[in-house]
């Protein structure tokens, strides 16, 4: 049996985000979607970048430090994210938060691979650079995304 390659297991209806997009749409779309992260593209299917959890957990962080307030119950985290805040200050930081473009907080320097890689190459890069996610390009475009869960799944349904 020969080396499995990424378009063996990769996923190709890719849920991705804009780089126009806000975080609170980003925001949205990770929750909605159950996803730790997404791909960032540009009209054209181009990657741009990456958008994770992280990415938007240290925004928040930064615009928390930012209040520099003792009350806990005024904490950005302690509301929705769609909350109608009484509080000016809250009120302004959550606007900042919740309009921050992707394209300023998403990673731009991107792992990538494409169809034809052996997903055990893939594998030992992930690993190493510790990602979760690398996108699956051809010709430039954007054709699919292979993730740890695909490539334990594949693992797994090897088995059976």
């Amino acid at each position: 049996m020969g080396q499995i390659k990424v378009r063996d297991i990769m996923t190709t209806q890719v849920i991705t985000i804009q780089e126009s997009d806000t975080i609170r749409d980003a925001t949205i779309t990770l929750a909605v979607d159950n996803l730790s992260g997404a791909p960032v593209i540009d009209d054209d299917y181009h990657l741009c970048g990456i958008i994770s959890e992280i990415d938007i957990l240290n925004l928040i962080m930064k615009a928390e430090a930012k209040l520099k307030t003792e009350n806990p119950v005024l904490h950005l985290l302690a509301f929705p994210m769609d909350y109608n805040f009484d509080d000016p200050e809250l009120k302004a930081a959550a606007e900042k938060f919740s309009n921050t473009k992707v394209s300023d907080v998403m990673v731009k320097t991107v792992i990538t691979t494409t169809p034809d890689a052996e997903v055990v190459d893939v594998l030992g890069v992930m690993l190493e650079k510790d990602v979760n996610r690398v996108p699956v390009l051809e010709k430039g475009v954007l054709v699919g995304i292979v993730t740890r869960s695909d490539i334990i799944f594949s693992i797994y349904k090897r088995k059976i």
